[in-house]
């Protein structure tokens, strides 16, 4: 049709043109002259042939102007298929999360002949109602390594009926006895000292999958900036700062990291979220609970996805006791100089005590299935002092001692959602161990290390009540043997638990613990909210109890938590 249309007008053109060379075809008038003028019929026929033609031209105007319209009807209904040619996904818009190219749309070309006017691209309804881009936790994508961040902002209330003056986290060993003022008045603070910050790195490099960790808090704070008076400045700690490369069956950790002899929910792995140091929010944990964050470099082995072993050497330090509200052992008269010199009493924060070599801690690891984890570890360390009190340097005498224990831990799921926990250390020389409630060693009269003996271990549940909802319970506690040394004079007695030692000298420390952790609010994309809840009760007895002093004592202590946890997951190892 459209084709019978353009022929039509093309051949009413063609008349038109014709025309022309017609009315150049009659010659042209002989100069006017008497004897040449034209007779009236002449004049008469060109009249008439001039209204010919002019109807002509009004009849070829019209059907121009009919053909015009109908090519005008034409075009619209000849673009109506091309409408899908209005933009859709580019190369990289497509909503998928990978990024991907959209085959080109297939279109109609037009007939060489005709030439439509193209029209524009039809605009969509509703442009923002497109499909958004696939999100996805938080995660920075460089190269081929992918950038996580870790972490979340704490809000926490602790409350303690007395004053044991270990800030946010328990004093476990140094619990005031109730005749002494401390015990007489109870601690309320709000602390964020426990929020943390940091990242987390994966990536792949010749078939090696590598991870860098790091983790800071707000813990690690001199008194010297009067938080308490005018500004909360609350300076960070490093925690967590490693490397760790996976190959095939072998792996290399370098760096920072939780102690390898600290327990394990899944294999051997030094990520925090396989590692079990509880679910309380007491920032020092549970006593009984072996565990140091420290530098060292561990090796592992791995010849099934359900059996691990390891073995990793990790900083040493010959301790004397001082710390975490731990006793500190009593050297001889003469040998009081070895106190911050040669062995550590927690009164310095220099290192500058002398070891020999690293701990070295080895570990199996046996994972049957996902509600099984069972391990046993083993740790040796080495203690060495020079004795100088002959007052010549060059005659003194050495004094090496090696130390060590062995741990075993296992969790169980033994019905769906409900885990049990044990979780054991023993040994002599492993005190420091036990967030530094036991001394590793004692000195004699005569220079040579005597280590201690002590044991922990905490055991408990966890139990995941809905989707929403976790409540836990443990029970930890150490035990710390005495270790009693005749001094010089053959008379005096020192070292630890001696008869008349201080009652700070602790045979045992214990706890009973329970608590919740509520998730109020959870997005993969945006974080979540929890609040938590935990109860402790403390006690502690000493070795030695004067005439008329108490036999123990005990704390109680609240924890009320608000935490919002940055959002984020590892990618998949590949």
């Amino acid at each position: 049709m459209i084709r019978s249309r353009i022929k039509t007008v093309a051949l009413s053109c063609l008349a038109v043109t014709m025309l022309n060379p017609a009315w150049a075809a009659d010659p042209p008038a002989a100069p006017a002259s008497p004897a040449a003028t034209a007779a009236p019929v002449d004049l008469t026929k060109l009249k008439a042939q001039l209204d010919e033609q002019q109807k002509l031209i009004e009849q070829l105007r019209a059907a121009l102007e009919t053909q015009k319209k109908m090519l005008e009807q034409a075009g619209l209904s000849a673009s109506a298929p091309a409408t899908p040619e209005h933009r859709s996904q580019s190369a990289g818009e497509s909503a998928s999360a990978v990024q991907m190219i959209l085959p080109a749309p297939v279109t109609t070309p037009a007939r060489a002949p005709l030439t439509l006017p193209e029209p524009a691209p039809a605009r969509s309804a509703a442009p923002q109602a497109a499909t958004a881009p696939a999100s996805s936790p938080l995660q920075l994508q460089i190269g081929d390594a992918t950038i996580m961040p870790v972490g979340f902002m704490d809000l926490t209330l602790s409350w303690k009926d007395k004053n044991a003056g270990g800030s946010l986290g328990s004093n476990f060993g140094g619990v005031p006895y109730n005749n002494v003022p401390a015990a007489k008045l109870s601690e309320f603070r709000f602390s964020p000292q426990n929020s943390r910050l940091g990242f987390r790195v994966d990536g792949n490099w010749k078939g090696a999958h590598f991870i860098g960790y790091n983790e800071f808090d707000f813990l690690g704070t001199s008194g010297a900036f009067n938080m308490s008076v005018t500004n909360g400045a609350f300076v960070p700690r490093i925690r967590l700062y490693w490397v760790d490369v996976r190959k095939d069956q072998f792996e290399f950790l370098a760096g920072q990291s939780w102690s390898m002899l600290t327990p394990n929910r899944k294999g051997l792995s030094a990520v925090p979220s396989d590692l079990f140091y509880s679910q309380v929010i007491d920032v020092n944990y549970v006593i009984g609970l072996p565990w140091t964050r420290q530098p060292g470099v561990r090796f592992l082995y791995h010849p099934s996805d359900k059996v691990t072993f390891g073995v990793s050497f990790e900083n040493p330090d010959q301790y004397i006791g001082g710390s975490g509200g731990g006793s500190t052992v009593v050297l001889p008269t003469a040998l009081a100089g070895l106190a911050n010199s040669q062995v550590d009493n927690a009164t310095g924060s220099v290192q500058n005590i002398p070891n020999l070599h690293p701990d070295i801690i080895a570990k199996f690891a046996f994972d049957p299935n996902a509600r099984v984890h069972f391990e046993i570890a083993g740790i040796e360390r080495t203690f060495k002092t020079w004795n100088t009190t002959t007052g010549q340097p060059a005659s003194g005498q050495y004094s090496t001692k090696a130390g060590g224990g062995g741990a075993i831990n296992a969790n169980f799921e033994v019905v769906k959602n409900l885990r049990l926990i044990t979780n054991n250390l023993w040994g002599d020389g492993v005190g420091r161990y036990f967030f530094g409630n036991a001394p590793d060693l004692v000195v004699r009269a005569d220079g040579s290390v005597s280590p201690i003996h002590s044991g922990g271990t905490v055991d408990g549940f966890e139990a995941v009540v809905n989707k929403n909802t976790l409540l836990y319970a443990y029970y930890g506690g150490i035990y710390i043997g005495r270790n009693v040394v005749v001094d010089a004079n053959g008379t005096s007695l020192v070292g630890y638990g001696y008869r008349g030692s201080a009652n700070s000298q602790n045979r045992t420390v214990q706890e009973g613990t329970f608590g919740f952790n509520q998730t109020l609010w959870k997005d993969a994309k945006y974080g979540a909210l929890n609040l938590m809840g935990q109860y402790q009760y403390l006690f502690r007895n000493p070795w030695f109890v004067a005439v008329n002093a108490p036999k123990g004592t005990h704390d109680n202590t609240i924890y009320i938590n608000v935490r919002y946890t940055l959002p984020g997951s590892a990618p998949a190892v590949k």
